[in-house]
């Protein structure tokens, strides 16, 4: 996907926050100026993050882009709300002090390495988003994740428990991807 401006990250905001506030039975505000965003139909991944005073309240996204960005958005943010199994769904009163990001990946891309060491040399802190998979284990981190874990091994360590592995697993049938995001977040509420 070709980068996208403020003003269509405005718009990614406003969608997610629609979104939310819809399904709390509040009205929506950007239906009309989203119908003319034909870039809106263009397949898109995204995350929606939400948080509260900087402590995070759900987070939910795809990986891959398999519908229209529009869908992508609108699904992710109700999901981030209502169904991140590590939150009680959102209510209507905690709407207003919700801080909503909107972060549209790219394509992830295969990493080969040699070894775990080599794995984490391959690593870009701060750019990379990573997918980590090692049978039915899975997970992934944002690239923001590297503002609370900057050093690579941690953040692996990290991402591996996240999967459900131990923090020293590793195992040649690892495979991991790295993508990067373009990120969109409201001003602190």
């Amino acid at each position: 996907m070709a980068a996208l401006d403020p003003r269509q990250g405005r718009l990614l905001l406003a969608l997610a926050r629609d979104a939310i506030a819809r399904e709390l039975g509040q009205a929506g505000t950007v239906a009309v100026a989203a119908e003319d965003a034909a870039w809106l139909d263009t397949p898109g991944a995204t995350f929606v993050t939400l948080t509260q005073r900087g402590a995070l309240r759900g987070c939910i996204g795809s990986l891959e882009a398999r519908r229209r960005l529009r869908d992508d958005v609108v699904a992710n943010a109700r999901a981030a709300a209502f169904a991140d199994p590590r939150f009680p769904p959102l209510t209507a009163d905690e709407l207003a002090r919700t801080r909503v990001e909107v972060s549209v990946l790219s394509a992830p891309e295969p990493l080969a390495w040699a070894d775990e060491a080599d794995a984490l040399a391959r690593l870009r802190p701060g750019i990379d988003g990573v997918i980590l998979e090692c049978g039915r284990h899975r997970a992934t981190f944002l690239p923001q994740v590297w503002a609370q874990l900057p050093e690579p091994q941690a953040f692996m360590a990290h991402l591996k428990q996240k999967a459900g592995l131990d923090a020293v697993f590793w195992s040649p049938d690892i495979r991991l991807a790295r993508y990067t995001v373009q990120k969109f977040q409201e001003d602190a509420a």
